[in-house]
């Protein structure tokens, strides 16, 4: 098996399984301290799923029930295309790499994620084997992407009736550090625990809205940067559970506040290193390449908006006015777009993409984005004029995102092209899953409408 290839050239061994169990977890330690491992891997809603396993039973893999790409959140099972539920609710395996095994935040754990298999191949319907493709499909067109991420979030507490609150910080603002923003030092303890798990972040501080914080993750190959930004939502909100707290990456939990962004920056590569979307010959320093990229984003501007605002709550976040992605559109250095192009030229010049939200799986968006910029440059897509308009209450297009999730899902069943790119099975259950979300909102009796009608009818 691939695990004890790896295992032997590592550790020099040739001996039995039993041999290769010990080694096996001994050498896949960063920690001499370890005492177990924490094997993870996203689901289709990105929840981290995983199980602990003591040091000594480390063999390189542990299998799971592949149902579980059929469990909504309100734990129903539903026979959503690749999950087995109707088919006696088989196993998957997670395999892991020892060399991928990371200190983590708990005490005597280290952290791993996994690659899902069925039958020896990898799980068509994983989200991280989406990903895996989109890095598979650049580099046999010659290119190697590079992602970073900036997560926003707000911190509740307890309401006191079972529910949750703004946490209380009445010294926050924004761009703000240190104990007036943050009582407790929750930003402490999450850079601390990201240094040690080994997740590189450029900065953190509070944002617009209060209590809301931004974290930014460094620029990675697409598989490390989502990895790390995978780990670090589980840390931040594990590190806020700690101290009684919520840390929330919910697209618009307030409908007074501004929404929570997981805004995708991409740049390109070509094997040698040379930065793909810059021309310093061009009037605006892009290349053709990244005009191209554009393009392709924004024309498949609907679909993608699925894979990225995966909620019903989503759509509460894509409307005009919240900087949020709602237009398809682009602009330089322009906060009311879709796609951003930061000022940055050289080796900082890229494209970042503010309509996912924090919901959103990172792996799937990641993907999902990844394909569509790529499509854009294969049919060499000519994107539409840059915002000139505030892209608040006047933009240069009538297209925009779908109005909710339902449509989202239509938009994304039409596209062709970008299911094909991103892979049909993966799609196919990741529909089935959210048409069952919404199937289940639809029907939902609201407290609003009762405030709304009941005394009058």
């Amino acid at each position: 098996m691939p695990c004890v290839l790896r295992c032997r050239r590592w550790t020099g061994q040739t001996s039995s399984r039993r041999c290769h169990r010990i080694e096996y977890g001994r050498n896949s330690m960063t920690n001499p301290d370890h005492t177990r491992l924490r094997v993870l891997y996203p689901d289709m809603f990105g929840f981290a799923r995983g199980k602990y396993i003591p040091l000594a039973a480390a063999t390189g893999e542990v299998s799971y029930s592949i149902a579980i790409f059929g469990v909504g959140y309100d734990r129903a099972l539903i026979p959503a295309p690749g999950a087995d539920v109707l088919d006696g609710l088989g196993d998957m395996r997670a395999v892991y790499d020892p060399e991928r095994v990371k200190d983590s935040w708990q005490e005597g754990t280290g952290v791993v994620i996994a690659d899902l298999l069925q039958g020896g191949k990898p799980l068509a319907i994983s989200p991280r084997h989406a990903l895996t493709k989109a890095v598979d499909d650049l580099e046999a067109s010659g290119f190697r992407a590079r992602i970073g991420v900036e997560l926003e979030a707000y911190v509740l507490q307890p309401n006191g009736n079972g529910g949750w609150e703004p946490w209380d910080t009445p010294g926050s603002y924004c761009y703000g550090t240190g104990p007036l923003v943050d009582p407790v030092g929750l930003l402490d303890e999450i850079m601390a625990a990201a240094e040690s798990a080994g997740i590189g972040l450029e900065t953190i501080a509070s944002e617009y809205d209060t209590p809301q914080f931004e974290v930014t993750i460094e620029h990675k190959e697409p598989l490390e940067a989502i990895d790390n930004t995978f780990l670090l939502k589980l840390l931040c909100r594990e590190v806020a559970a700690r101290h009684g707290l919520l840390w929330t990456f919910l697209g618009r939990p307030f409908g007074d506040r501004g929404g929570n962004g997981l805004h995708v920056n991409i740049s390109f590569q070509d094997d040698a290193g040379e930065h793909l979307f810059c021309d310093p010959q061009s009037e605006d320093g892009l290349s053709d390449m990244a005009h191209h990229g554009i393009g392709g984003m924004l024309e498949h501007h609907e679909a993608v908006t699925a894979l990225c605002a995966p909620t019903v709550n989503a759509y509460k976040r894509l409307i005009p006015g919240q900087l949020s992605g709602y237009w398809a559109n682009w602009g330089y250095d322009h906060r009311a777009v879709a796609i951003r192009v930061p000022s940055d030229r050289g080796a900082g010049t890229r494209l970042e993409s503010r309509a996912p939200d924090g919901a959103a799986n990172p792996y799937v968006a990641t993907a999902a984005l990844l394909q569509a910029t790529l499509l854009g440059i294969r049919d060499e897509v000519t994107p539409p004029p840059c915002e000139e308009g505030d892209g608040l209450e006047t933009a240069n297009t009538e297209r925009c995102a779908p109005a909710n999730l339902s449509l989202a899902l239509d938009a994304l069943e039409s596209d062709d092209a970008l299911i094909e790119a991103v892979g049909s099975e993966l799609v196919a259950n990741f529909v089935a899953m959210k048409r069952e979300e919404w199937r289940r909102f639809s029907q939902a009796v609201t407290d609003w409408e009762l405030n709304e009608y009941l005394t009058y009818h």
